[in-house]
């Protein structure tokens, strides 16, 4: 025992900074995975928008940047830095189980006057920063404090950037564990329970380690000889680092800024599911880990301020790259996702278009960091505050980069000129390193140089190509979509990228994100109007209606036709959408905009629901569609309790639910979650061609029943000429024509449903059964499946003989006796 304590009491760097690159990666995957479980919290007390992953990744780095400053301030000379490392990480365990339990009332919290739209974005923003600030601070204080260790030496500086690489590696194994197997499989309390216990782990081997190793690393005499650095004949540029540091803070904030845009383009190309963002996300630490590492070698080999700056005129390239990557190569890769083997192939093409897109840029950031490490590296100078310096300046020009990107320059001027703000910012970073080695070598072939590389990057903010309209409106089926119809109108808002489509038949589309939001052809409309006929006529005197997302606006204008309605609250993420789609589908949505019974709400519809006192006759929800990452926010049985609790007495529910790009387990949980809530509530099909398509699901707090003669007699009385007049316009002629598209009830499911999974706010599981079968073509398929246990609905439909004997021919043939397929 005492021949093992005193080989640690040597302090050989060859063992030990190998165990201490191990620990760094395992604090790097714990974070991760923390970040992406916090994003999901964030999602449902935020919303899923760009004001939430703007603020998970400020307040990210907010933490990490006041917890470098902070700890080398704060800690006493004689605390031995494993110790400090041992403290720091059980803090973070610890504050990362608050977090759990403290972000879900966020969500309830709201100020009179700031309850909705950005303000009440904005406050739960700040509520939820305030939550996260104690860990990420705690994070950001793990690199100065474990940094003390080791030398200020130009050794010691590639050491400093070797852990920093090990910390962005580990990461990687976080955010894939936590997207692909984590959360799909568990949820965030068992996600973050396996963060907090690579936590816990580390603190304890850095307590053993404090009591068997010196405070300071002592280097061997080969290490320490000189020229050993191999840098030995390069002159550097003297103390003065205020150049180096605003370096930094441009590439943190050119870094953070193109990890937004690049997020939003490369999820509206690739699906935006949780599986793409993961991918993305882990593309972006590759490339960051790989130039750390090189970096960190690079910098014995030349001077590292003069690499450095070499770097951030490189970006300029890098960043028009990827640019033209993302609109000019990828979406024109002869790519169907529908002939998709299965999900991890159509994952592994993701993986591809990724690292040929963004890695090239990422490594030259990563690099960045390490060589700027280097470059303020001087012997006799405390390390935690050196590191801690750097890390500060660069984390905190991610935070401008972050804040100002999504929810400044991408609403107003989109994100081809947002590139090219972030291309120019990039090199202009390079010149407060370049300017000053040029003067102190004194060369003129160097200010030729950096001159050329100014007008190169200045010609190159002029090639950055404007995102498709096509990708916009088709996102991953481009390629295959490409000529089918003519892109008519496009704009970028702060969560939203919206196209107007026309058809060469005449017809009209809004895409957003890259799907179709909602068409004028005929299937399309008769969907969207019986998301707001169906209650609006079962409702014995409706005069209230909440419609969550805009679309097309046809759901919420079928509610002007009827005479009784007197307010209509539409709740909508995206400004943009309103005043489009009433540019381009006026008529067929009656021009609900600027009815004067219409009241806009720019709010997570989520939250609306949870803060609002108001309750409504008729709730009627058209969101994206469940695999878009967010979305099963508005699908989970907590949302659906909050539903049914601002319905007024005798009060309707519907809900658009499509059966295309879907598989049978999410509909299954689609399904299972909404009858949860609403056991009484009943199916309505919208075939195409007499194929399956899509569905409205209808819910109510008690047993319904359907007075066919009632409904008849509603619709030929001449207050309700413009209901049937826009019942007619759907090739909807009678009570009778409306009803028989009933599909089915909970006591016809229930056997079809056994075993499908509840979607809860814990986990959102189905974000992640919908983006796994978002390839999919089983419409027909899942809607044969759920007609073969359709009952005949003896006492749903009441009415005259006549009536109900016709609506049960119309019915679609089933297994009416045995309930079986």
């Amino acid at each position: 025992m005492n021949r093992l304590q005193n080989s640690l009491r040597k302090s050989d760097a060859s063992w030990l900074f190998p165990v201490l690159l191990l620990l760094f990666a395992g604090s790097g995957c714990s974070a991760l995975i923390y970040e992406i479980v916090w994003y999901q919290l964030l999602q449902l007390a935020i919303g899923s928008t760009a004001v939430s992953l703007a603020i998970v990744l400020a307040t990210f780095m907010g933490g990490l940047c006041l917890g470098s400053i902070a700890l080398p301030r704060m800690r006493s000379a004689d605390q031995h830095p494993f110790k400090l490392y041992a403290i720091l990480e059980s803090g973070i365990a610890i504050c990362a189980m608050l977090v759990l339990f403290g972000i879900p009332f966020v969500d309830r919290v709201y100020i009179a006057g700031a309850e909705h739209g950005l303000p009440g974005m904005l406050l739960r923003a700040f509520m939820s920063a305030i939550c996260l600030l104690p860990p990420t601070v705690l994070m950001g204080a793990t690199l100065p404090a474990i940094a003390g260790w080791i030398e200020s030496t130009e050794l010691g500086a590639s050491r400093w950037g070797l852990l920093y690489a090990g910390n962005i590696f580990g990461a990687v194994f976080g955010c894939l564990a936590a997207g692909f197997y984590l959360l799909r499989i568990y949820n965030v309390a068992v996600a973050t329970y396996v963060a907090v216990g690579i936590n816990l782990v580390i603190a304890a081997i850095s307590f053993l380690l404090a009591t068997q190793v010196p405070a300071q690393m002592e280097e061997n005499a080969a290490a320490k000889a000189p020229g050993s650095s191999g840098n030995e004949g390069h002159a550097e540029v003297p103390a003065g680092n205020w150049g180096v540091y605003l370096t930094i803070a441009f590439s943190g904030a050119s870094a953070l800024g193109a990890e937004v845009i690049w997020t939003r383009l490369m999820g509206m190309m690739m699906g935006a599911t949780v599986y793409v963002f993961a991918i993305i996300l882990a593309v972006f630490l590759v490339g960051l880990a790989i130039g750390s590492g090189a970096g960190s070698f690079l910098s014995r080999a030349v001077p590292p301020r003069l690499a450095l700056g070499v770097c951030q005129m490189s970006l300029s390239l890098g960043i028009a790259w990827t640019a033209h990557a993302i609109a000019v190569s990828l979406p024109y890769w002869p790519i169907n996702p529908l002939r998709s083997v299965s999900p991890w192939s159509m994952f592994q093409l993701d993986l591809l278009r990724c690292l040929w897109a963004i890695l090239p840029p990422t490594i030259l950031w990563g690099a960045s960091f390490t060589l700027t490490l280097a470059a303020v590296a001087s012997p006799g100078n405390d390390s935690g505050r050196q590191v801690g310096g750097i890390y500060a300046a660069n984390t905190f020009g991610a935070i401008i980069g972050a804040l100002g990107t999504s929810l400044v320059l991408v609403p107003w001027i989109g994100t081809q000129q947002s590139q090219r703000v972030l291309l120019a910012l990039s090199a202009v970073g390079a010149l407060f390193v370049l300017i000053p080695c040029i003067r102190e070598y004194k060369s003129w072939s160097g200010a030729i140089g950096l001159a050329a590389s100014m007008v190169l990057a200045s010609l190159l903010t002029t090639t950055v190509p404007r995102i498709p309209g096509e990708l916009i409106a088709y996102g991953r089926r481009m390629a295959t979509n490409m000529g089918l119809s003519e892109i008519i109108y496009t704009a970028e808002g702060r969560n939203s990228s919206v196209a107007i489509s026309k058809w060469p038949d005449g017809s009209i589309g809004i895409d957003v994100n890259g799907h179709v939001e909602a068409t004028t052809y005929p299937f399309d409309m008769k969907l969207q109007r019986m998301v707001g006929h169906l209650p609006a006529l079962l409702h014995p005197d409706p005069k209230s209606v909440l419609g969550i997302g805009f679309g097309a606006g046809v759901s919420a204008g079928s509610f002007t036709t009827y005479p009784g309605i007197e307010k209509i609250t539409v709740c909508e993420i995206e400004p943009l959408i309103p005043p489009i789609s009433t540019r381009y589908f006026a008529k067929e949505n009656y021009d609900v905009l600027n009815n004067s019974r219409t009241h806009i709400v720019y709010d997570d519809a989520r939250h609306y629901l949870l803060t609002t006192r108001e309750k409504f006759d008729i709730i009627a929800s058209d969101p994206l569609d469940v695999f878009v990452k967010g979305t099963a926010a508005l699908y989970s049985a907590e949302y659906f309790q909050a539903v049914r609790e601002h319905l007024n007495p005798g009060g309707m529910f519907t809900l658009y639910v499509p059966l295309y790009e879907s598989d049978v387990k999410t509909v299954q949980s689609e399904l299972a979650t909404f009858f949860q809530v609403f056991p009484h509530g009943t199916i309505w099909a919208n075939t195409r061609d007499g194929q399956g398509y899509d569905m409205v699901f209808l819910g109510q707090a008690e047993p319904l029943q359907i007075n066919l003669d009632e409904v008849q007699r509603r619709l030929e009385s001449p207050p309700y000429g413009p209901v049937a007049e826009s019942l007619r316009e759907i090739d909807v002629t009678s009570a009778v024509d409306l009803f028989s598209t009933f599909a089915g009830q909970e006591s016809d499911l229930r056997a079809w449903l056994q075993g499908a999974e509840i979607n809860r706010d814990k986990d959102l599981r189905l974000q992640y059964l919908a983006g796994w079968g978002i390839d999919s073509s089983l419409q027909e398929y899942i809607y044969n499946e759920m007609e073969s246990y359709r009952q005949t609905p003896e006492n749903l439909f009441l009415g005259s003989p006549r009536y109900r004997q016709v609506l049960m021919k119309m019915l679609p043939s089933a297994a009416h006796s045995s309930g079986k397929p």
